[in-house]
């Protein structure tokens, strides 16, 4: 029963904006493993997590560019900051280039969170985002907060060269930058944001292309490749597995 498996997601308080797109949580109350497809979305997550077969840990997960089936283990409680790219080398301060449809799983007791924090979702939020608050930059590069800005606005449909001369920053450097911070190019990255942004309209019951794609089968073709399924299919979302698209729905 896929009222066994419940959700919450909230965006994020408008400071760190620039770094978080939001904040959630999921619970299995199931007894049996739960079955989710993790599609790409453009997002890096940083999971804290517990079930009777894990022990509590924090586990930071890298861009998705294929869909992936997993299994929520039964009983399982997380709590996720889903962060911007922007964040990885300003609040994470790391690159998560070696991390492309991976994760990996953090010391303990990183940014001081344990599994006392993980019971009331309000107390996380509020833990969360005085941790990120602390760790926001007092220097940022505006050509980089601006490209993040301007590719999100846009949907991932503004070309690099566009996006290049609008910022005064070079396609070869920006690609250099991607590379090196998420392990993949910039118009590898827009394509998954265009498809993220499709979804909502999936969610909506809307099985034709609203975007810049070439035609019909341009678009199903794209769906296929990030969700595993055509628009159709991925619309009935059967048993809830494609959580991104649940929430989507209950926006």
């Amino acid at each position: 029963m896929h009222n066994d498996f419940t959700f919450n997601f909230i965006e994020p308080d408008e400071i760190i904006a620039d770094f978080v797109e939001n904040l959630g949580t999921f619970y299995n109350q199931s007894d049996e493993p739960k079955e989710v497809v993790i599609i790409p979305d453009g997002r890096v997550d940083l999971f804290f997590s517990q079930s009777p077969s894990e022990p509590f840990h924090a586990t930071l997960i890298g861009l998705e560019t294929y869909p992936e089936q997993r299994y929520i283990p039964a009983h399982a409680h997380a709590f996720i900051i889903s962060f911007k790219p922007l964040a990885v080398e300003y609040i994470l301060k790391t690159s998560i280039a070696d991390l492309l449809n991976t994760g990996k799983d953090l010391p303990e007791g990183f940014w001081g969170f344990e599994l006392s924090d993980i019971q009331n979702f309000e107390i996380f939020c509020t833990k969360a985002t005085g941790k990120i608050k602390e760790l926001l930059p007092s220097n940022l590069d505006e050509r980089k907060r601006r490209l993040f800005e301007l590719i999100y606005s846009s949907k991932g449909e503004m070309s690099v060269k566009e996006l290049s001369e609008n910022i005064g920053w070079s396609s070869r450097q920006i690609n250099r930058y991607f590379t090196k911070h998420l392990g993949l190019s910039l118009k590898a990255y827009s394509t998954i944001l265009r498809f993220r942004a499709s979804l909502e309209h999936i969610a909506q019951g809307k099985l034709f292309p609203e975007l810049n794609y070439t035609d019909q089968n341009h678009f199903i073709k794209e769906v296929k490749k990030f969700s595993g399924v055509a628009p159709k299919e991925l619309s009935k979302n059967q048993n809830d597995r494609f959580v991104l698209l649940s929430v989507l729905k209950g926006k």
